[in-house]
């Protein structure tokens, strides 16, 4: 997918044929080529600029088209959650970290990097939106968490000569997700917020957007509360001589800042009087100083705009005055008051407007996290996204300069860390031999920074508490301890430079030490804590209470800004080693800012200057992937065509390579993974997907419904019902009999005394051989029925093999199995008429075998031997019927499909059969038991006791 990008009007293009930079053209066969604008025609220039996402080994390089394009909206965001395209976008990189934390439990981190203008803000806004369409459990803490950036940027970002949305903070997001991976919560961490642009601007930049915004889009009844004008009449605003932005409607953003405010739910009155604060931050910049005497001293004017300021910040005009004209010094013979010089004064306003913009900067940031972390739940899971002030380089460079790129060095040290270092020691660990990448580290450079005493923080640091230090001296001082550093580089006069990673940059030492100290006088903090207005109130009670801290806390108002800035930097770093990281790369494809164009020295020197260069030829000769042997053999160890003998997975593992025809050369063996080189798992990956769609296990069996499921298990049940009911049929009739036994233990006694029975007749030796020929048939049925039990089994896994055809078997299924209730219930009616007819005939024979044992006392227990088998054959009628019963209903389930039509119509058939058989037995059985009914009693006798023992045994007894 590629843009098309229109270059307008003849300054733009001048600007590229005058530095010769290569543009992409399409030729008139559709081929794209790039190439440089030797001369133009017309008005209008076409060029083409790709979607800008691109990998290099494991980074996203995203390139800011510096327009809105189509490849971040929600039809895009679909795509890539239904994973039907594998394109690099920031919305793969955030899909890799949400899997990885639910698969592995391990928290991610997103490390947006590049310099100033490369789109770094709206690459971390498209991964929030992504993470929370991922996690959209929560849809208010999802539209929350997409709305804060509305807020942030409104009061944090401002327009540089670098950027026309330029991020002066830098924002740590961590998201936080249930155990379900559903948004449970976020938090908002910010850092070192340039208070500087508040009070004083470069040409041809802005302050923050909030302030234009106010003046723009203010409704009446507002601007009239606050007595506001337009932006122009402010001199904190008007200083640059740049109040607007190109294609930014600033009045139509206020009314969505305000909807914002709403959804936060920041009050009504909490919103008034933050506009409150803005307005008194403009009016402070409005107020003048006229001299009182021959000492250059001064004091406030009493005009317009002191009045306006004191009534928004919520004190008396006079109280203000004071505060800004003087301060009161603390001597042993008491309190002094010394007026302040014009430079003083001035100081001393903007102090208190930089301190009122901050200190509500950090309120607002407090009632977002307020908000989101209402829902949050304690898992620990969550993916952070670090959104932090790219690499700066400006003609003039100060301190709020030295402290971003500070941090650039800091963030890449991590970036060299876990993308060149970690991943040679892990080669080395396991054996491999990998390939060495050389690639740039900046370790000198941050040694230069955080060296110890000598380095430039530390001097810095010392020279903020010696009272004849200034941005002079400081200079020099650097100079004199820090020339003999490789990164240093003295200059001349309060100029000195430093060699980053992303090139030297020149800094100018002018209020270094005042921007370092940042402090405010405690009668302008006595001020504010006096006021009637809450806001003013909470910022001064804050800043008492870090005057409680101990001067080594970072909270303490003791510590300079560069001693905050690193412990909060150095918190972060800690943070961030505890998660897995995944870097995008942003980059700025022009310096202008424009679409469609691209400038090939200032693309390479960042690609270089990052490290992307050396991961691209890391990955190239490295092996980016790599598995475990076991989770190797576990993935691809059924692709195998012959069963491997060895269950050792690193057997299987290089079994699988060599099946694949894999060269040596493609893969290495550690001691512990495998190492693959880059697209070999693409290979593998493929042929499993093509066997997974041929097999048993396709792609549909797994994201079966949940019916499917259903029916699977009730067949399942069904079938081992079955199996239960044919297995345990003999073993129930068995104990059955349990009862029978102990009648015949208790009249043994009576056969003992008869000394007459001798030995049984040759019928009764018939009678029993009988018998036993029939338990024999018995054993013989039993394992027919466990032969069938392996047919049903056998079916069973054909049933799992069919699982993708009953989806659409399921509308007929239910037509026919309608049909089959009404045939089951006919079947139930048949089965209680046959039932009763069996009962009919077992009461004669139950009544001729009682007659029996009246009559002949001598064959009583050969009588209760048959009387058993007839018993036992219409208890084994009865749970034979219960069983097929149970498995009637079982099969008639709504969870039944075809398959179970057919096995419905397969029991019916041996029902019938069986029954047939039982038929024939009880006839036989009958017959047996009244031939013998008129047999010679005496002559039993005298058989009956010489065999007694035989026939006990036969019975599975003992004799007593």
């Amino acid at each position: 997918m590629e843009e098309t990008g229109v270059l307008e009007g003849s300054d733009n293009i001048g600007y590229f044929i005058e530095k010769k930079l290569r543009v992409w053209c399409r030729q008139s066969n559709g081929v794209w080529v790039s190439g440089t604008i030797h001369s133009t025609s017309g008005e209008e220039s076409f060029v083409s600029l790709a979607n800008g996402n691109s990998k290099a080994g494991p980074i996203l390089i995203a390139v800011n088209p510096f327009k809105d394009v189509q490849i971040n909206g929600k039809d895009i965001v679909t795509t890539y959650k239904q994973k039907a395209t594998d394109k690099p976008h920031v919305f793969a990189i955030a899909e890799n970290a949400y899997n990885e934390m639910m698969n592995d439990g391990v928290n991610q981190s997103l490390m947006i990097s590049g310099e100033s203008g490369a789109g770094k803000t709206e690459t971390a806004k498209f991964a929030v939106q992504y993470l929370a369409a991922l996690g959209g459990g929560n849809v208010g803490i999802e539209c929350q968490i997409l709305q804060t950036s509305c807020i942030l940027e409104a009061f944090g970002n401002s327009k540089t000569s670098m950027n026309d949305n330029s991020s002066r903070f830098g924002k740590f997001i961590e998201i936080h997700f249930t155990a379900a991976g559903k948004i449970c919560g976020s938090k908002i961490r910010t850092f070192l917020l340039e208070k500087s642009r508040v009070v004083q601007l470069a040409a041809g930049e802005r302050s923050y957007h909030i302030f234009y915004q106010l003046c723009a889009g203010a409704p009446q009844a507002l601007r009239e509360r606050l007595n506001l004008k337009m932006a122009k009449e402010y001199n904190y605003l008007a200083q640059s001589d740049c109040l607007v932005i190109n294609g930014v409607d600033d009045a139509q953003r206020f009314l969505k800042f305000m909807e914002t405010l709403d959804i936060f739910q920041i009050s009504k009155g909490e919103q008034d009087q933050a506009f409150a604060m803005l307005a008194a931050v403009l009016w402070l910049g409005n107020i003048s100083f006229h001299a009182i005497d021959y000492e250059n001293h001064v004091e406030a004017s009493n005009d317009e705009a002191l009045i306006n300021a004191a009534r928004m910040i919520g004190c008396e005009s006079h109280e203000l005055k004071e505060a800004l004209s003087a301060r009161r010094i603390q001597t042993e013979e008491g309190n002094i008051v010394e007026k302040f010089t014009m430079s003083q004064a001035i100081d001393t306003r903007d102090a208190l407007a930089k301190f009122i913009y901050a200190s509500l900067f950090d309120w607002l940031v407090e009632q977002i996290n307020n908000l989101l972390e209402v829902g949050k739940q304690h898992t620990g899971w969550s993916i952070s996204i670090l959104d932090i002030y790219g690499f700066e380089s400006f003609k003039k460079n100060s301190f709020e300069q030295f402290c971003i790129n500070y941090a650039n060095e800091r963030l890449q040290q991590h970036f060299n860390r876990h993308v060149f270092k970690l991943e040679q020691e892990e080669y080395e660990l396991d054996g491999i031999d990998g390939v060495k990448v050389d690639f740039a580290d900046n370790q000198e450079c941050l040694d230069l920074f955080e060296k110890k005493p000598i380095g430039l923080l530390s001097l810095l640091d010392e020279d903020l508490h010696s009272p004849d230090a200034n941005d002079a001296t400081l200079a020099n001082k650097l100079k004199q301890n820090l020339n003999g550093m490789a990164c240093f580089k003295g200059d001349k006069g309060r100029v000195f430079g430093v060699r980053h990673f992303a090139g030297e940059v020149l800094y100018n030492t002018n209020d270094f030490l005042k921007k370092n100290q940042d402090s405010l006088n405690p009668e302008l903090i006595e001020l504010l804590s006096s006021c009637n207005g809450q806001l003013p109130q909470l910022f001064a009670i804050k800043m008492l209470n870090q005057t409680l801290e101990p001067a080594t806390s970072l909270d303490s108002p003791n510590q300079s800004v560069s001693a905050k800035f690193k412990g909060k930097l150095f918190k972060l770093m800690q943070q961030l080693e505890k998660t897995k990281p995944h870097f995008i790369c942003c980059i700025k494809p022009n310096r202008k800012q424009l679409p469609g164009m691209y400038e090939e020295d200032l693309v390479s020197q960042q690609l270089r200057c990052s490290g992307v260069l050396e991961a691209v030829r890391m990955s190239r000769s490295g092996y980016p992937t790599r598995m475990t042997h076991q989770e190797f053999a576990d993935r691809y160890g059924f692709l195998l065509l012959e069963t491997n003998e060895s269950p050792d997975p690193l057997s299987i593992s290089v079994a699988v390579l060599k099946q694949f025809n894999i060269l040596p050369g493609m893969y290495q063996i550690g001691y512990t993974k495998l190492y693959l080189r880059i697209g070999l798992i693409g290979v593998l990956e493929d042929r499993r997907k093509q066997v997974l769609q041929t097999g048993k296990y396709t792609d549909e069996a797994n994201k079966g419904s949940a019916f499917a499921s259903q029916l699977h298990d009730g067949q399942l049940t069904a079938i081992i019902g079955l199996q239960s009911a044919i297995r345990g049929c003999l073993v129930r009739k068995h104990f059955s009999n349990s009862h029978k036994l102990i009648t015949l233990r208790s009249k043994r006694k009576l056969v003992r005394e008869n000394s007459e029975a001798n030995d049984i007749p040759n019928e009764q030796s018939s009678a029993m051989a009988e018998l036993q020929r029939r338990v024999v048939d018995a054993e013989a049925s039993l394992g027919q029925k466990q032969q069938e039990n392996a047919t049903l089994q056998e079916q069973l896994q054909q049933y799992e093999a069919k699982m993708k055809k009953m989806e659409e078997q399921l509308q007929q299924s239910e037509a026919k199995m309608k049909k089959t209730e009404e045939q089951l219930q006919q079947s139930e009616a048949k089965m209680k008429k046959t039932e009763e007819m069996l009962r009919k005939q077992t009461a004669p024979l139950q009544a001729s075998l009682a007659a029996a044992k009246k009559s002949e006392g001598s064959a009583t227990a050969e009588v209760g031997r048959r009387e058993n088998g007839v018993s036992s054959l219409v208890k084994e009628f009865e749970q034979q019927k219960q069983s097929f019963e149970d498995d009637i209903n079982k099969t008639t389930q709504p969870a039944s499909n075809m398959n179970s039509y057919e096995e419905l119509r397969k029991l019916k058939r041996r029902f019938r059969a069986w029954k047939k058989d039982y038929k024939v037995r009880l006839k036989e059985t009958t017959a047996i038991v009244r031939k013998h009914r008129h047999q010679d009693s005496d002559k039993t006798r005298k058989k009956w006791w010489p065999n007694r023992g035989k026939v006990l045994q036969n019975c599975g007894k003992s004799p007593s």
